[in-house]
C-alpha cells in the first residue's frame, strides 16, 4: 500500500477547497447562497489557487521528491486552506500557505541539483512566483495585486511540464529561446504590474500570447491529437486550454485590466478556468496514478467534462451579460464536480497499488515506471508505436 492512503486527506482538502471556492464564486456573482461567516467572499481566489491547485501541485512534487520532509509543503498549504474554510481562523492562512510554498521552492532546489535543466528552472521560477505572491498577501497586499503572481505560478508550472515533454521532439536552440523569451515576458509583466499596473498587465498579456503561439506550434499535443483513446483526449484538452490562454493574453493586452471589473474577471477566468482547468483534466490520468497509485481507466465520457468546461468559459468572457455569468458559473460548477469528483474521486475505492516515485519529480522515468507497474499511460508519453519527433 505504501504511502498512498496517507495522501488521501491532503487530496480531500484540495477538493474541499475547490468546492468551497466555487460556492463563494457563485455567491460573489449574486447567487443567494448562505455564508457561514461574514467577509468570507474574499477567500474565493485563495481557495481555488492555493487551497485547491496549490495543495495538489505541492503534493505531486512531494511524491516526486520521495523524501518525507517534502510532504511539509502540501501539509502546510492544506492546513492554510482549512483555515480559510473555517472563516475566523483565516488570518493564519497566508502564513501557513507561504510556509508551504517556501518548502516547495526547497524541493525544486533539491531537484535542480539532481537534474539541472531548463524545464526544472521554469517550474522553479513558478514556485518562486507563488512564494512572492504569498509573501505580499501575508504582508497585507490586496488579492487583486497578488493574483497575477499566482497566475505566473500556474502558467510557468504548466509551461515547464510541457517543455519537458517537448524534448521528445528534439527542439532546436531557437525554439527553446522562443520559449524562454515568452516566459520571461510573462514574468516581467507580472513584476512590472506591482508598480505600473496597466502597462505591466499588457506586457504580461504579450507574454501569454507568445507562449500560446509557442505551445500551438511546438507542443507534442499537435501530433498526439491524431491518435486515439486517452492520448487523443489529453491532446484535445491541452489544445483547447491553449486557446483560452491566448484569449486571456488578448484581454490583458487590449484592456490592461489590473483592477476588479468585468474585463479583469474575464482575464482571470480565461486563464484560471479555461486554461488551467483544461490542463488539470488533461494531466489527471498521469498525476493521480502517480500520487495515489490508482489507475484511471479512460472513458469517452471524459469529453463531456471538458466540453462543459469550455462552454462555461464563454459567458465569463462576454462583457455585460449578467445572465451568462450566472449560467456559466453553474455549468462550471457541474463540470468541476463531474470531472474532479467523477474521474478521480470515484477511483479511490478500487484499490491502491504500491508505487515507487521517481526522485526526478515527474520526469519521463517515473512515467515509464508507472507503465511497467500496469498503470495505463497515454501515448503522449510513451508513444503508440512510432517516433513522436517525426510527422
Amino acid at each position: 500500500m505504501g504511502l498512498a492512503p496517507r495522501r488521501l486527506p491532503l487530496l480531500a482538502v484540495g477538493l474541499l477547497s475547490m468546492a468551497c471556492g466555487v460556492w463563494l464564486g457563485l455567491a460573489r456573482l449574486g447567487w443567494n447562497l448562505p455564508l457561514p461567516w461574514q467577509d468570507q467572499l474574499i477567500a474565493h481566489g485563495p481557495l481555488m489557487v492555493c487551497g485547491f491547485l496549490g495543495t495538489l501541485i505541492s503534493l505531486e512534487r512531494a511524491v516526486g521528491l520521495g523524501s518525507p520532509w517534502g510532504y511539509a509543503a502540501p501539509i502546510l498549504v492544506a492546513a492554510g486552506a482549512v483555515m480559510l474554510d473555517l472563516g475566523p481562523l483565516g488570518s493564519y492562512a497566508p502564513l501557513l500557505i507561504t510556509a508551504g510554498s517556501l518548502v516547495m521552492v526547497a524541493i525544486f532546489g533539491v531537484v535542480w541539483r539532481r537534474q539541472a535543466s531548463l524545464f526544472i528552472a521554469i517550474m522553479t521560477t513558478g514556485a518562486v512566483a507563488w512564494t512572492a505572491g504569498n509573501v505580499q498577501w501575508l504582508g497585507g497586499a490586496p488579492i487583486f495585486r497578488v493574483v497575477f503572481w499566482w497566475l505566473a505560478f500556474l502558467v510557468l508550472t504548466i509551461a515547464g511540464e510541457r517543455l519537458e515533454l517537448n524534448r521528445l521532439l528534439r527542439p532546436t536552440p531557437i525554439i527553446r529561446w522562443e520559449f524562454v523569451v515568452a516566459v520571461a515576458t510573462v514574468l516581467g509583466g507580472v513584476a512590472a504590474a506591482t508598480w505600473w499596473p496597466e502597462p505591466g498587465v499588457r506586457a504580461m498579456g504579450v507574454g501569454l500570447i507568445a507562449l500560446t503561439s509557442w505551445l500551438a506550434r511546438h507542443d507534442v499535443a499537435r501530433r498526439t491529437v491524431r491518435q486515439r483513446g486517452l492520448t487523443r483526449f489529453m491532446a484535445v484538452s491541452l489544445l483547447g486550454g491553449y486557446v483560452w490562454l491566448g484569449v486571456g493574453g488578448a484581454i490583458a493586452v487590449v484592456s490592461g485590466a489590473a483592477t476588479p471589473g468585468v474585463l479583469y474577471d474575464a482575464l482571470l477566468h480565461a486563464v484560471f478556468v479555461g486554461f488551467v482547468m483544461s490542463m488539470v483534466f488533461a494531466h489527471a490520468p498521469i498525476i493521480f496514478p502517480a500520487v495515489l497509485g490508482v489507475p484511471l481507466p479512460y472513458h469517452q465520457s471524459f469529453y463531456v467534462h471538458v466540453g462543459v468546461l469550455h462552454l462555461s468559459g464563454h459567458p465569463h468572457c462576454r462583457v455585460g451579460e449578467g445572465v451568462g455569468h450566472f449560467g456559466g458559473s453553474l455549468i462550471q460548477l457541474v463540470a468541476h464536480h463531474l470531472g474532479i469528483g467523477g474521474e478521480q474521486g470515484g477511483q479511490f475505492g478500487r484499490g491502491l497499488v504500491k508505487l515507487r516515485a521517481d526522485p526526478l519529480l515527474g520526469g519521463l522515468q517515473q512515467r515509464v515506471e508507472l507503465n511497467r507497474r500496469g498503470i495505463e499511460l497515454p501515448g503522449e508519453i510513451l508513444g503508440d508505436g512510432g517516433d513522436l519527433a517525426g510527422d
